[in-house]
């Protein structure tokens, strides 16, 4: 028997073709969110289904590659969108076949999506798994491109806390930009698209907090694998089938039962971030927080720096906020034009991709 990038035994690809025929769900599983939501946690459940596999990397296909090399029923423009794609190394953890990918996608419509699924799904063969999915932020971006052409997909939106989000991912990237603007804008933004999806596909599309997977895995884990129409088993909790991901959530704080999430972090922001970074926040924010059952805290600033606030502060990251809502109009309404581009520290130069 075969084992998965993950270390643990697979199943036969032979399960696969046996539920073929079968009553079992085939849809395509999307996780969704903002970056430190708890998008990898969950697909550390996921993935330790024996029906279900997802990626240990975020895919990003939809991200960095949707709509940027116009129409790919054009030869050339299938090649340069395989090329890039080959050349970021989320999409070669896949361990990609590109002619078999080639050729399978000129057998049927030369959609993106339709491209972005063929690598998923020759993942999850070689999990021995019959069902696929992908974790990328924002993928709730693309709810419509996504449910158009897979109406059976359904899309697990995380949310968290935005100042603890924000705590988690000054901790991870200490130099990123934007700061408490560019967080709130994306926080903002995301939660706007849970709610419109929510109501466009009902059903489909489901808004799970990281707090409530945090602190009651069993209850939200079982709601989940009833959306997602897979039979939930108490050995998820424990994540047999993501043990990178298991050994480093124990390295994060007391585990809570039998699963290695720890409630450590929750609620931290309040005494590691700046309090005019929160107050921004909360400023911007505290409606839609309080409708995902955040509490909005009391802070006590000084007059001094109330002032320092309201004249220096507030209007820098308000510029910070409206730029983010202003690139991001951009890179969607036009990705041809303004793309995406994956860091250059995770794509591999053209000319070693030739040697490939």
């Amino acid at each position: 028997m075969r084992t998965t990038r993950e270390g643990r035994a697979a199943e036969p690809a032979a399960s696969a073709a046996r539920t073929k025929g079968s009553s079992a769900p085939e849809g395509p599983i999307f996780i969704g969110g903002l970056d430190r939501s708890g998008k990898t946690t969950l697909r550390a459940f996921l993935a330790s289904h024996p029906r279900i596999a997802i990626p240990a990397v975020g895919s990003n296909m939809e991200t960095y590659f949707y709509g940027r090399f116009g129409d790919l029923a054009e030869g050339r423009n299938l090649d340069r969108c395989l090329d890039a794609m080959l050349r970021y190394k989320h999409v070669r953890f896949l361990d990609p076949d590109r002619a078999r990918i080639r050729r399978e996608f000129l057998d049927g419509s030369p959609s993106y999506e339709r491209l972005f699924s063929l690598f998923l799904i020759h993942f999850a063969e070689s999990e021995g798994k019959p069902r696929w999915g992908a974790q990328t932020g924002l993928i709730e971006r693309y709810a419509d491109v996504l449910f158009a052409a897979h109406p059976d997909a359904k899309v697990i939106h995380m949310v968290r806390d935005p100042r603890d989000r924000y705590e988690a991912s000054l901790a991870r990237w200490p130099d990123g930009r934007g700061r408490a603007g560019g967080a709130t804008a994306r926080w903002l933004y995301s939660t706007r698209l849970a709610e419109r999806n929510l109501r466009r596909y009902p059903g489909s599309y489901l808004v799970v907090r990281f707090e409530d997977l945090v602190c009651h895995p069993e209850r939200v884990l079982r709601r989940v694998c009833q959306f997602v129409g897979e039979t939930y088993s108490p050995d998820l909790l424990e994540m047999p089938g993501a043990p990178k991901h298991r050994a480093l959530l124990l390295e994060g704080g007391p585990a809570n039962g039998p699963t290695p999430l720890s409630a450590s972090h929750i609620g931290r922001a309040r005494s590691t971030i700046a309090r005019q970074e929160i107050a921004f926040i909360q400023l911007h924010a505290a409606s839609r927080m309080r409708a995902y059952g955040y509490e909005v805290a009391s802070l006590r600033l000084s007059a001094k720096e109330m002032v320092r606030f309201a004249t220096l502060e507030w209007p820098d990251q308000l510029a910070r906020m409206l730029a983010w809502y202003g690139v991001e109009a951009m890179q969607q309404r036009y990705p041809a034009i303004v793309p995406r581009r994956p860091d250059p520290r995770m794509t591999r130069p053209a000319a070693e991709q030739e040697r490939v």
